[in-house]
């Protein structure tokens, strides 16, 4: 049966140039490029290989019906062309408004912290406007976190990522097509969500939204050093990001906002709000601090621009793709020697930690939560993660010979690592003919500039993909 496209404007690959690869990930690739005829830059999202162009297509059909709003990612139409790398078969992708600033994860990342009050509260207004938005229109969002809250070039939120939306019919009921739903990111979902006949329904998006507030107002992952399987059991359990750290009396409305976000994450999803409720409680909020975000938004540009050289960072969101773009005028030397260091600081902040997980229970736990060991199932000291770190290191530059010449499993390995590869670096594995000049662009490249962290995560990877290999060479 041949696939029913989306009836939108056309983009062909004549009317683009300047095409530069700014993310990737398990669905396939995102790219920059110039419209000749538009005269603006867009992004352009697309599908690993033919097999994905049904979901690209139901995204799109997404995406529409809400992109017309001013917190939404705008949808400009559909490619249809041959892309660079692309191969001799004619590619489908969704075009998009180009986000200068990167996503709400970028920012934080960037500022080492949560952003001023001011554009902290007018974030959490915005993304609760535009998740009203969708559900008013019957769009379940299915993935709010961070990295799906694109910014612009002055700061407004904007939701991407409609690649996990399914329409829903009603509030607590779940439409059929929503029963095959998966997928989500175990730190933003809430605890019925666990259960594998759970069917996602629109408290689903509430119980992430308050998570997202919390990763706003702290500056941060949610429980950024845990293993997702023990998050998993640990949030059925009653398990939340920790409040006690937010001084709820240093800006006027705080306190309401961390009233809000508990309520949002609460364990009964009869009593979370909707996002009617949301937004009219962020919009007060920030009603108390609207004189203050053009100075706040000035502030963060001015580091946003020091940052990254006085450019803005080549970042545009859709679903999940590699966000972390970072210039590379810097030499490997000067690159090795600052990530050691880096890496250095973090062991020891973690030595420094007394809650190795990031967890703490902020509902009654039931006795038998107790009695998971935490420390057991994670890191439990900084003295142990360096050690793994560093035998991990030990064995990839023990065996990287050997590795060169067996590895096969290059490409996949390599979007294992995630926001460890740079988009450069990862176009580079991909276009090369052998998996032996993949494990070389990656060995000359992340593992060289990464340090430890990074050779750690690509152990990890090893493992996955060539347990025998590992085992061999006494992994």
């Amino acid at each position: 049966m041949e696939l029913e496209r989306p009836k939108f404007e056309s983009v062909e690959t004549e009317n683009l140039e300047k095409w530069k690869l700014i993310g990737f990930g398990g669905f396939g690739q995102v790219f920059k490029a110039r419209h000749k005829k538009w005269r603006c830059d867009v992004a352009i999202k697309l599908p690993r290989d033919a097999d994905g162009d049904i979901e690209l297509c139901e995204e799109a059909n997404h995406m529409a019906q809400v992109s017309f709003h001013s917190s939404v990612l705008r949808l400009y139409g559909i490619y249809s062309g041959y892309p660079p790398n692309g191969g001799q078969k004619i590619q489908l992708g969704i075009v998009m408004e180009f986000m200068d600033r990167g996503s709400v994860q970028t920012l934080l990342e960037t500022l080492s912290g949560p952003p001023p009050y001011p554009l902290a509260f007018r974030l959490a207004y915005e993304i609760a406007q535009g998740m009203n938005f969708l559900h008013e229109k019957g769009i379940l969002h299915h993935d709010l976190k961070p990295s799906n809250v694109l910014l612009d070039g002055d700061l407004h939120a904007k939701l991407a990522d409609f690649g996990l939306s399914r329409v829903s019919t009603s509030v607590l009921m779940n439409s059929k097509e929503m029963s095959t739903v998966k997928g989500g990111t175990p730190e933003y979902m809430p605890p019925e969500s666990f259960d594998p006949l759970y069917e996602p329904v629109r408290k689903f998006d509430i119980y992430s939204y308050g998570i997202l507030l919390w990763s706003i107002i702290c500056g941060k992952k949610p429980f950024p050093d845990a293993d997702p399987g023990l998050v998993k059991v640990r949030i059925p359990k009653g398990d939340r990001p920790p409040c006690k750290e937010i001084d709820q009396t240093k800006a006027e409305g705080l306190r309401e906002l961390v009233g809000l976000m508990e309520r949002c994450w609460d364990g009964d999803p009869s009593k979370r709000p909707d996002f009617g409720e949301c937004d009219e409680i962020t919009k007060d909020v920030f009603s108390k601090h609207r004189a203050g975000i053009h100075h706040a938004v000035g502030q963060v540009m001015k580091k946003l621009d020091s940052q990254h050289g006085n450019q803005y960072p080549d970042t545009c969101g859709p679903p999940g793709v590699n966000h972390e773009m970072r210039g590379q005028s810097e030499s490997n030397d000067i690159v090795d020697a600052r990530t050691e260091m880096q890496n250095m600081q973090l062991d020891h902040q973690q030595s420094n930690t007394s809650s190795p997980s990031g967890f703490t229970a902020e509902m009654p736990a039931s006795n038998d939560t107790l009695d998971i060991p935490l420390q057991q199932n994670n890191v439990s000291s900084s003295a142990r993660n360096l050690t793994e770190h560093e035998k991990a290191a030990e064995f990839v530059d023990r065996n990287r010979k050997t590795l060169i010449q067996e590895v096969s499993e290059v490409l996949a390995i390599a979007e294992e690592l995630g926001d460890l590869v740079h988009p450069e670096a990862y176009s580079k594995i991909r276009a090369t003919r052998t998996s032996r000049d993949g494990m070389r662009e990656l060995f000359d490249g992340p593992l060289r500039s990464g340090g430890r962290r990074v050779k750690a995560a690509f152990f990890d990877a090893l493992k996955k993909h060539h347990p025998d290999l590992v085992e061999r060479l006494g992994g």
